[in-house]
């Protein structure tokens, strides 16, 4: 009987714990996704005391600017009329370091800053010095040579004296460090001397020298404290609610993030949107496919066909236009009026015929398209690879002789790609908090749920087994009775025991 009644407490003891564990674990099922999305929130919004705020501050991923160069190998044949011929060089790699400041919380829920950037060449990574020298277009001269396309005779022949007194030519031939950061050209003091608003630049020109020790302008972002349905979204850029370079409000619109974070919870449908000051546009990726960045679950989100399709083929891009092929967006009214077009490197996605006419194109999806690598809980890019390629459409105009017989073309200047991917103490701190922790909560619940619901069948198999057949030593035929529980029935069994006796 004593061991009997040690295996009944033991059994007892077990159910009783697997009853805690069942209850606890189906607490846990109800109230941890709450826990989760309440830690979520908690870290991804704009506040000092949240776990992302320093990497928002202090971005912490090591971005790296590439810059390919598409080398004129035929000027004086593009003059005489032929197919320009193009090789490209490159990449020459710059660091790109970032930190925002002039940080200031309003009282509507919205943060301002200014962000600035700043590259360091990387010699290390690059197929190239800064001191290679490149032929191009002379941006400058055909760039003013398409604004006097519709002006007087008599300023074009001007203007053609102007090119040929000052030495330039319709290509030059200049280092990477000039065409990026910037050369002296005393075209730049004639232009600013007699047409002061040309231009918006009074010193060096250069592709890039307004980017390096400079802000992208002043953001103003919904931080997520109070509304979080409205957490990153841009509330102004420069004050403005919306921008005046297109012809569209849609295409006006500043819509999405700044680009650095997005709303937390993503699903398959979602987008990401966000406002690029160097584009002058709004932007919008889509969801492609999910996969893993050292070991984090991310969406990868990709440019849509349409992103610089023509007004023709997509219309809500009627906006933009005037609009050349298909596949290219002019961007000449937010860059001084000059023939500029964005577009994927190489001209992919675009009208085959773009490429065509440039000999040395060689479009294709692996190394020319972009993408966005999200954590689809937390909203926080993990990797990125935007590639977007610079052009300058040129052509002979009549009055100008530097322009000779250049037959019309969208010719590419350069591509480049900006890339970044977390990586170090930030990506080890964001896995530990964000992923590992939710993670091994998520499992936990269902742990203790099995283990619950196993130790609960333990005191009813003991049970079911106490209540079975005698002791195994009790052999047929005799007269011993098993020893009974006490139940019930047995004041019962005890009566008919006793009337069988007086009977007999």
């Amino acid at each position: 009987m004593g061991s009997r009644a040690r295996a009944r407490r033991a059994a007892a003891v077990l159910g009783f714990t697997g009853l805690l564990c069942a209850v606890l674990g189906a607490v846990m099922i109800v109230v941890v996704p709450t826990l989760i999305k309440q830690q979520v929130l908690k870290n991804v919004r704009i506040d000092p005391s949240s776990l992302s705020f320093n990497m928002w501050k202090e971005i912490p991923v090591p971005f790296y600017l590439s810059i390919y160069f598409f080398d004129i190998v035929n000027p004086d044949a593009i003059l005489l009329g032929e197919k320009p011929q193009v090789q490209e060089r490159g990449p020459y790699v710059y660091r790109e370091f970032r930190h925002k400041s002039n940080i200031t919380f309003n009282d509507n829920d919205t943060v301002s800053f200014l962000e600035y950037r700043s590259f360091q060449f990387q010699p290390d990574k690059s197929h190239g010095l800064e001191s290679d020298y490149i032929v191009m277009p002379n941006i400058l001269v055909l760039a003013a040579a398409m604004m006097m396309e519709n002006k007087p005779m008599s300023l074009k022949l001007i203007m053609t004296l102007a090119f040929s007194t000052l030495g330039e030519r319709a290509f030059m031939n200049r280092t990477v460090g000039e065409i990026m950061w910037g050369y002296e050209d005393p075209l730049i003091h004639l232009i600013n001397k007699y047409l002061p608003n040309m231009f918006p630049f009074k010193g060096k020109f250069g592709l890039f020298a307004e980017l390096n020790n400079s802000d992208s302008g002043l953001f103003t972002v919904f931080t997520g404290v109070k509304d979080f349905s409205r957490i990153h979204l841009v509330d102004k850029w420069n004050g403005l609610s919306k921008v005046n370079f297109w012809h569209s409000d849609q295409c006006n619109m500043i819509n999405g993030t700044s680009g650095q974070m997005w709303a937390p919870f993503m699903t398959p449908e979602t987008s990401l949107e966000f406002y690029s000051p160097e584009a002058c546009r709004s932007m919008t990726l889509i969801y492609k496919e999910s996969g893993t960045f050292e070991g984090i679950p991310t969406y990868r989100f990709v440019a849509p066909s349409t992103l610089f399709a023509n007004g023709s083929v997509y219309p809500p891009n009627q906006g933009f236009c005037p609009c050349l092929d298909s596949g290219i967006q002019n961007i000449s009214t937010c860059r001084f009026n000059a023939p500029l077009f964005l577009s994927h490197p190489h001209f992919y996605n675009a009208d085959p015929m773009l490429a065509e006419a440039v000999l040395g194109l060689h479009p294709n999806q692996e190394e020319h398209s972009l993408f966005l690598d999200v954590h689809p809980v937390t909203g926080i890019p993990m990797n990125c690879s935007v590639k977007l390629q610079l052009s300058l459409y040129i052509k002979a105009i009549k009055g100008i002789g530097q322009t000779a017989k250049i037959q019309p073309v969208v010719l590419p200047l350069v591509w480049f790609e900006e890339s970044g991917a977390m990586e170090g103490e930030p990506l080890q701190t964001f896995y530990t908090q964000l992923v590992l922790m939710p993670s091994v909560l998520h499992y936990a619940q269902y742990v203790l749920l099995a283990l619950g619901c196993v130790l609960l069948l333990i005191p009813i198999i003991h049970q079911i087994r106490s209540q079975g057949p005698g002791d195994a030593t009790s052999q047929p035929g005799t007269a011993t009775q098993p020893d009974l529980l006490p139940g019930p029935y047995t004041p019962l069994l005890q009566d008919s025991t006793q009337r069988t006796a007086h009977q007999s």
